[in-house]
């Protein structure tokens, strides 16, 4: 398994990672779909794990004086229940509906602002209902597929946060949901340590495009990166929309 076709594959989608954890929008949610290539997805998602979460504590360090407190006080308890969700319901859930239903949000939600409906002039400010419903779906899907930044950029992006202050804000929800997660996956026997070699391995090129990331984020004009936000969760959802039909 591990030739020089399946390194390549591995590198890239630890690569997704630490771009993500940097700061650059859902490029991570590739890093499942990159993997299960070489391997099975449900494989690839406990082997990633370990690697999204170490590369969590880069990013909170760099991000560590940007973030949005009050999205955080809303958004880290309904991220737990959903992770609870989806942690009671593995064995019911169908991981296609749930991507069909994220993609169908997200693709709708992007499509309407790259076409400027529903968009208001000014910054819409943290509503704590929406942020729970939004943070439990963003829990939720995480935990079935590493799935959870469109139902987060669903209710951040109307909130027009600075670029530096929406991605830090980004990565300290997810190291918070990523550290939930740790505990389900290993009481329902996804995470495995098989192959620790291989895990340490491709956590170096994480934590190289984690700083890559950041850097990539402060130089980016801010309407670009916005309009990189959208395109991503549209492409995306899109994506999760044909695995859901296909």
């Amino acid at each position: 398994m591990e030739g020089l076709g399946f390194w390549a594959v591995a590198v890239l989608a630890s690569v997704t990672v630490g771009l993500s954890k940097g700061g650059l929008p859902v490029v991570a949610m590739m890093s499942v779909p990159i993997l299960s290539l070489v391997m099975p997805p449900m494989q690839a998602a406990g082997l990633m794990l370990p690697i999204y979460i170490v590369s969590d504590w880069f990013g909170v360090y760099a991000y560590r004086r940007a973030y949005d407190l009050t999205v955080l006080k809303i958004m880290i308890p309904a991220t737990a229940i959903g992770v609870g969700i989806g942690w009671a319901t593995a064995s019911l859930v169908s991981e296609g509906v749930v991507g069909g239903v994220i993609g169908l949000l997200g693709s709708s939600f992007a499509i309407s602002r790259l076409l400027g409906w529903g968009a208001r002039s000014e910054a819409q400010r943290p509503k704590v209902m929406p942020g729970l419903f939004w943070g439990a779906a963003a829990g939720f899907t995480s935990f079935i597929s590493h799935a959870g930044a469109p139902p987060y950029q669903i209710y951040a992006v109307p909130l027009r946060m600075p670029k530096a202050i929406f991605a830090g804000t980004s990565t300290l929800l997810f190291a918070w949901v990523n550290a939930v997660k740790l505990p389900a996956y290993w009481s329902i026997g996804i995470l495995h340590f098989d192959n620790p070699a291989l895990v340490i391995w491709l956590i170096v090129p994480a934590i190289l495009a984690v700083f890559a990331g950041v850097r990539l984020v402060h130089i980016l004009p801010e309407k670009l990166f916005y309009n990189l936000v959208l395109w991503a969760l549209l492409l995306l959802s899109l994506r999760m929309l044909w695995v859901a039909v296909a």
